[in-house]
């Protein structure tokens, strides 16, 4: 008994077999390494958005520690700086200052009390339709919400506006520059009767609306981390110079963690904003970020902007549960969180538990044959989800990138490049 010829589109093979027919990427930059299903894969996010392969350049890299994610991390940025991008990374555990060493730079290493200092309020433009003081005000109530651990409330929110506006004016006078939180924490604990009349109330009344906004941002800039964010940007830093790493290893077990990267990240936009060159900017142990609602919010908002900005975001976490254990299932934490990943339209997932799983099917909307092979994806290997498209590729080194990528220096009694 003769069956009758099956025909099938590619389409079809590729949900049937997905790492066997899969369609390489219109795109011939970046390399990463090898399709495993044959050929090299290369994947840049902006050429990729032009093409309409995905509806937005931003990224999310899932990997347990030893499995690569960090070598590929720096490398890919390694190689789109040779593109001419921007690179920007917001380093919360100090990794990158060999990846800013190659390319010409130096770490910023910030510290309480130490040498550098960046402003957060700087900038010279803000999002596409906000204002540059809607923008600041947007970013101090995340901080204040960040650091109060709750909502601001109406008199809150309003003592906070009218203090940055005071500040503001005061600066403009001087002719100055931007404003600085300790500008603005000024206004809050003393603020101007001028400002009261605005909202029809006293200057003492005004005072008491502000006050416990004002005492928890005083801690940025009087109290135990002071140093970093309390004054103008330090002279020498140098936007221009195609990278910028903030290294916050020093404040990484502080509780305050969440709202010291969202003024990090504040400021790295700012700075390459300034530029015509599409940015990379990466946002390590990017949990940090939301664990604290206000700061959620900020995230996904700018994870929404990246298309209009020109600037494609880079998530690295260890593990999917990472974001959906951000707050309790079903709470606005989880869905922002859900959301990020819904924003970035390229994953890639390096091997992950078999209790990861359920996370990966919910989260990611894995297939049966993908959550087969993930738990079993040796070292440099990972399943790469871009768009519609899954490819199993092999990051592949290059002999001088070694030295750049090694983060087990230490632990091994090798010194550092």
């Amino acid at each position: 008994m003769r069956l009758p010829a099956h025909e099938s589109t590619t389409a079809q093979l590729g949900a049937a077999y997905p790492f066997a027919a899969s369609t390489p990427l219109p795109t011939s930059r970046v390399l990463i390494g090898q399709d495993l299903a044959g050929g090299p894969f290369a994947h840049d996010p902006f050429e990729l958005y032009a093409a309409g392969t995905v509806t937005n350049p931003n990224v999310t890299v899932l990997g347990q520690i030893g499995r690569g994610k960090s070598a590929l991390v720096k490398t890919y940025l390694l190689r789109q700086a040779a593109f001419g991008r921007q690179v920007a990374v917001l380093d919360p555990k100090g990794e990158y200052g060999s990846l800013a060493r190659a390319l010409g730079s130096s770490p910023l290493t910030m510290a309480p009390g130490g040498a550098v200092r960046v402003n957060p309020l700087e900038g010279p433009s803000a999002p596409p339709g906000m204002t540059v003081a809607r923008h600041r005000l947007v970013l101090l109530g995340t901080l204040a919400a960040a650091c109060l651990r709750r909502s601001l409330s109406p008199r809150e929110h309003a003592a906070l506006e009218l203090a940055l506006g005071a500040a503001t004016r005061a600066h403009l006078e001087r002719g100055s520059g931007p404003p600085t939180l300790p500008d603005v924490v000024r206004s809050l604990l003393r603020p101007l009767a001028e400002s009261a009349r605005i909202v029809g109330t006293t200057k003492a009344g005004l005072e008491l609306d502000g006050r416990d906004v004002g005492l928890e941002l005083r801690r940025l800039v009087e109290g135990d981390l002071a140093g970093m964010f309390d004054g103008p940007t330090t002279p020498g830093i140098d936007p221009g110079s195609g990278v910028l790493v903030v290294d916050l290893s020093a404040v990484y077990h502080s509780e305050a963690l969440g709202a010291l990267m969202v003024c990090a990240a504040a400021w790295l936009q700012a700075m390459t904003a300034r530029s015509e060159a599409h940015t990379i900017l990466v946002i390590d142990e990017a949990w940090a970020l939301l664990t604290e609602l206000a700061v959620a919010r900020y995230l996904r908002s700018s994870w929404k902007l990246a298309r209009s900005c020109g600037l494609a975001n880079v998530a690295v976490c260890h593990r999917a549960s990472d974001l959906g254990a951000s707050g309790p299932a079903g709470s606005e934490q989880s869905r922002l969180a859900e959301g990020l990943l819904a924003d970035s339209e390229t994953v890639v997932c390096y091997a992950q538990p078999a209790s990861e799983l359920p996370a990966l099917a919910d989260l990611l909307g894995c297939s049966r044959e993908e959550l087969e092979v993930l738990p079993h994806l040796r070292r440099g290997v990972a399943l790469w989800m871009v768009g519609r498209r899954r490819y199993l590729v092999e990051h592949l080194l290059g002999p001088d990138e070694r030295a750049i990528v090694d983060t087990d220096a230490r632990l091994a009694g090798r010194s550092q490049a």
